[in-house]
């Protein structure tokens, strides 16, 4: 089912087309899996952009204060989805009785990878809009091809990494786990600056 390539696929597919058209307008793939995956690049693919905004020399304080707030709330989607990714890893595995709870840990989980390759989709899309610029100035184009050559060769060793990942977990050598993000910053429990707003808390 996982399948590194396809995941890339998607990830460049669903950045051509989200540069041409609303984000909320493009179809989601009819595979439940597929669905996820873009979902969650989708999450990615704003948060870059909403994040060019607080770049922007021209905004205001209240412009910033606003982009912020949707940083925050996009990140935290983009996370949520991630960790979606691993429970539906781990739902499809479960009826095999896997992964094998003897099997050695690994480190990161596929959802992680798979957001990290979603990442480097939208720095492929954006280095390559940047080696092809007709009005940069002289050295860019070179500049960018080298960052391209290495952007490439990263997504390549992590989507073998990824495919190599899911091929042993398949075959009982190797397991994962999801590891909850547990953001704190949205949370007006966890937060400081939020639940000192709201006055004590009473607990009976």
């Amino acid at each position: 089912m996982l399948s590194a390539t396809t995941i890339a696929e998607l990830h460049d597919a669903d950045t051509r087309a989200a540069h041409q058209t609303a984000l909320d307008a493009l179809p989601l793939p009819t595979d439940p899996w597929l669905a996820l995956v873009a979902r969650q690049h989708r999450a990615n693919f704003e948060l870059w952009h909403i994040e060019d905004l607080a770049r922007d020399p021209r905004a205001t304080d209240a412009d910033l204060a606003q982009v912020k707030r949707r940083i925050d709330g996009t990140n935290q989607r983009r996370n949520d989805l991630a960790e979606q990714l691993d429970r539906f890893l781990l739902d499809e595995l479960a009826p095999r009785a896997l992964p094998n709870s003897a099997a050695a840990l690994h480190s990161e989980s596929p959802g992680l990878m798979i957001d990290r390759l979603s990442i480097l989709s939208l720095k492929l899309y954006h280095t390559r809009e940047e080696a092809e610029r007709a009005n940069a100035p002289a050295g860019h184009a070179e500049r960018n091809q080298g960052r391209l050559a290495i952007l490439v060769e990263q997504r390549a060793d992590l989507a073998e990494c990824l495919d190599a990942l899911w091929s042993e977990a398949l075959a009982g050598t190797r397991r994962f786990k999801i590891y909850r993000q547990l953001k704190m910053y949205n949370d007006p429990a966890l937060n400081p600056v939020l639940y000192a707003q709201t006055g004590p808390t009473t607990h009976f």
